[in-house]
């Protein structure tokens, strides 16, 4: 590098040249630069690959979701099932009465009443089933689509607990909703069905070691008129003090050696 510099004293202009080696500068500079492009090449890796990651867990969570949707309906159909079968066994009984001229009054009375029963029966449950496979649709699309939109909390919240049941039925644990009801938000219920999820299956795995029965609660309130607040907590053994400040790294688990990967999401997945 060739710098001058102008110099004037009493006699005449004259003017200073410095040459410089700056070999070995140009080179750091030329390395930083070569540094600072495979970093920021890594991180979009990074973040594509998580972004993959999340896409899959959701996938995951939508997979044992629909498993529990059609696990729960699965009885109300079977009720319904077995209230038709009973109905038309019933109605065949009284055709061949009618056909025999042998129905006497009591029997066509027992009959109204059995019919009327059944058709209660049949449809209750129906209704249970629509409305599962209707939540379960509306549920779905939020894990796909993070689409903003109102939702009655308490009524989320439930279908949270319908699409986990059939794995909760599997361990002595219980979870307590306390919400208030009619409380609607503006959110991305998406993204709360797939914490939640998180949260209580991260509850049932690591807090009670000692195979106890344990209660999860999901408690809400409102600190402000346009605030909501969920706390989710358990009663198990709690986080060791070593991994409190790793609870909410992307991907951390304390089990990775049996095939846990970590939540692609900010909630707690240690033990």
């Amino acid at each position: 590098m060739i710098s001058a510099v102008g110099i004037h004293d009493v006699d005449e202009p004259a003017i200073l040249i410095a040459v410089n080696d700056i070999t070995l500068r140009k080179r750091s500079e030329e390395e930083t630069e070569a540094a600072k492009q495979r970093a920021e090449g890594a991180l979009a890796d990074l973040r594509d690959t998580q972004a993959h990651l999340i896409q899959a867990e959701k996938m995951a969570s939508l997979g044992g979701m629909v498993a529990g949707v059609a696990h729960e309906v699965n009885t109300p159909v079977g009720i319904a099932l077995t209230g038709i079968t009973h109905l038309a066994d019933q109605t065949r009984k009284v055709a061949r009465g009618v056909e025999a001229n042998t129905l006497r009054r009591a029997d066509f009375t027992g009959y109204l009443a059995t019919a009327g029963e059944a058709c209660r029966l049949i449809e209750s449950n129906l209704n249970r089933a629509a409305e599962l496979i209707q939540s379960f649709k509306q549920t779905a699309v939020d894990q796909t689509s993070e689409e903003r939109r109102r939702v009655d909390l308490a009524a989320y919240l439930d279908d949270v607990l319908t699409s986990l049941r059939p794995r909760l039925k599997q361990t002595p644990h219980r979870v307590v909703v306390d919400c208030p009801a009619g409380l609607w938000v503006d959110s991305y219920p998406g993204a709360l069905f797939q914490v939640l999820t998180n949260l209580t299956m991260n509850a049932v795995i690591h807090a009670y070691p000692d195979g106890r029965a344990g209660t999860l609660t999901v408690a809400v309130t409102r600190p402000g008129p346009q605030e909501v607040e969920l706390r989710f907590s358990d009663d198990g053994c709690g986080i060791p003090a070593a991994h409190l400040g790793r609870v909410f790294d992307p991907f951390f688990t304390t089990r990775r050696g049996e095939g846990a990967a970590g939540s692609a999401c900010t909630s707690s997945t240690t033990s």
